[in-house]
């Protein structure tokens, strides 16, 4: 029998408390002795076991629990009413902030001795024996249930504190600075850059890296701009930094593409993306809908490790590839405990961790700790000084909620920037140059919206906010469209540049060539005449709605039925027969005296029945 489990959690468990009892030296067994019968005879092992038993049966064992502390009691039930005989000190740090101890110094300052506390006569090595449990569920209470903290508000100055070199005394002091959280609602800003990198994409500025499907620095810089409230930093903040210095970069404006890839909403195409189907029929749903579908495809994503993203923690993609989890797994664990978030409601991401923990909301970013590290491989790793859950897993689930669930508009924010916002992982061997462990090390509290619930299925249904436009046009009969309001933004301007002419910084000309253009690009003209109506307080012109009219007839007028071949029979009296003959003429038609149109799905057929009347097609 051995007091450890592994990773599957196969416990090896003691059937009876003699058992378990058995396994400790007399030296020890004697200390136990002491702290049930300070005036029993020093006996032998077997004595000494039956002793210490009688105070886990009968009646005995209420009073020797009724002993316990009230931290220690909990422990107790933790385990009685638990699915196993194991007690979790992670999983209960989580949920009491504090674990009692099984072993405790000796009284004698200079002495490396330990003796064991009252809690040891029911935890063996972190092991309840069999027996025992079923004893103690007979009375001891359930547990405190789980609960996940929020607060209606959060508080909006944070005081950070930090070491600095005082050069005056020549030593290192404490220092504590006061900074002002930001706060982010993303709900609005989502819907609205979810159609700007779509039309981003369709105007071919959108590209990802062949080799990594990641989008360059360029293309994040294009993204970023088109994005309404901008990316959650600022990157002109980081100018002044150093080539080797860390950096936060774009994290919206990074996430977009990837999202958008993943979401099949965008394809490549040559070097660039360009939208698919599913991508220009987003354009003319409620961007909800949309999100909800690419949120859903993102929990299954199997190709892209959010992480990777943490670029400080080395070996994700080499040597510690295979020991990865898979991240759909992950990411499902997460959605779970997104769940218990109450909407509307401030959650800080240190309490919501340790809720994961404490709810037994489990999940493994790595089996290998050993193969990943910071700074050198061959000075230091995770598996020896940073495989806990705070450095791995919680560096995930703030990867997962900041860069991807909040850039969707499921959650908002309050963050500062990263750097000296953690010191958890200070101690760590290569960790001396690092401001910051992960760009979301300044995630404090997350809030899930209304959009959250609806993408994560608490709600059926969703009623988005009105969204505050900014910039106002007046729409003339003359097909002018001039700007009165607020200068377009990014995203605005691409769509109207789809369906008219720039001739000022302000004026604008429908023009048929491009509304052409764009609808044969499968652009729907409804989002013309959305787009006017919501920002002109006049009635558009009867010229700008026949002009709308018309461009929509006209799309009905041509139809593309596929790739053809064009025959040339040489002669009419052979086009004539071949056309005519009751097989063949439903695969082909008449162009001209003597060509043959024959579409590219009949080639097959056709062919086969030319030869029954004598002719070949000779390949190219």
């Amino acid at each position: 029998m051995a007091w450890w489990y592994n990773r599957k959690e196969e416990i090896q468990t003691f059937a009876t408390v003699e058992a378990a009892l058995l396994k400790i030296n007399v030296d020890d067994l004697k200390k136990y002795v002491a702290l049930v019968d300070k005036k029993a005879p020093l006996l032998r092992k077997g004595d000494l076991v039956a002793l210490c038993a009688s105070h886990l049966a009968g009646d005995n064992l209420q009073k020797l629990w009724s002993r316990l502390s009230e931290i220690q009691q909990a422990a107790v039930a933790e385990v009685a009413h638990g699915p196993d005989t194991l007690f979790r000190t992670e999983r209960f740090a989580a949920k009491y902030g504090q674990v009692p101890k099984t072993k405790e110094k000796s009284d004698n300052h200079y002495s490396h001795n330990t003796k064991p506390t009252l809690l040891a006569f029911f935890l063996y090595g972190n092991i309840m024996p069999d027996d025992l449990k079923v004893r103690l569920k007979a009375f001891v209470a359930l547990p405190q249930e789980t609960r996940l903290e929020s607060v209606a508000e959060f508080p909006a100055v944070v005081e950070l504190q930090g070491w600095k070199y005082d050069y005056n005394t020549g030593k290192r002091v404490l220092a504590t600075k006061e900074v002002t959280a930001e706060q982010w609602a993303t709900e609005r800003d989502a819907a609205q850059d979810l159609l700007a990198v779509l039309r981003l994409v369709d105007a071919g500025k959108v590209a990802l890296s062949e080799k990594t499907l990641r989008p360059s620095e360029a293309v994040q810089k294009a993204v970023a701009q088109v994005l309404r409230s901008g990316d959650f930093y600022d990157p002109a903040e980081e100018a002044d930094k150093g080539k080797y210095d860390q950096t936060v970069g774009y994290m919206k404006a990074f996430a977009w593409p990837i999202i958008l890839h993943n979401g099949k909403l965008a394809e490549v195409s040559g070097k660039k993306q360009a939208l698919s189907k599913a991508g220009r029929a987003a354009l003319g749903k409620p961007p909800h809908e949309t999100i909800k579908a690419l949120w859903e495809r993102w929990l299954k994503n199997r190709t892209f490790d959010e992480m990777n993203r943490v670029e400080d923690i080395k070996g994700q993609t080499g040597k510690g590839k295979s020991g990865m989890t898979g991240k759909e797994g992950r990411r499902a664990v997460i959605q779970d405990a997104l769940k218990d978030c109450p909407v509307g409601a401030w959650v800080a991401l240190q309490n919501f961790s340790r809720y994961m923990q404490a709810a037994s909301y489990d999940f493994e970013v790595t089996r290998d700790p050993w193969s990943l590290y910071l700074c050198e491989s061959g000075y230091g790793n995770l598996g020896d000084n940073g495989s806990a859950w705070n450095i791995l897993q919680e560096r995930y689930i703030g990867a997962l909620l900041f860069e991807y669930a909040a850039t969707l508009g499921l959650l908002d924010v309050a963050y500062i920037r990263p750097e000296g916002a953690r010191h958890d992982y200070e101690n760590m061997w290569g960790a001396d140059n690092l401001s910051f462990l992960s760009r979301y090390d300044g995630l404090l509290y997350f809030s899930l919206n209304p959009l959250g619930a609806y993408c994560l299925g608490l709600t059926k249904t969703y009623t988005p906010p009105a969204v505050a436009i900014r910039s106002t046009l007046t729409v003339l009969p003359s097909l002018k469209v001039t700007v009165t309001g607020e200068p377009l933004e990014t995203g605005e301007e691409m769509l109207l540049s789809n369906y008219a002419e720039k001739l000022t910084e302000r004026d604008w000309h429908l023009s048929v060539a491009k509304t052409m253009e764009a609808v044969e690009s499968s652009h729907d003209i409804n989002e013309l005449r959305a787009f006017l109506e919501a920002r002109d307080d006049q009635s558009l012109p009867e010229t700008v709605e026949s002009f709308i009219r018309n461009a929509q007839d006209k799309t009905r007028f041509l139809k593309d039925k596929g790739a053809a071949f064009v025959l040339d029979c040489g002669a009419a009296e052979t086009a004539e027969k071949i056309a005519a003959n009751p097989s063949l003429k439903r695969h082909c038609l008449r162009a001209g005296d003597t060509h043959l149109v024959v579409y590219e799905t009949s080639e097959k057929q056709f062919r086969q029945m030319l030869y029954a009347l004598g002719y070949c097609w000779p390949r190219k």
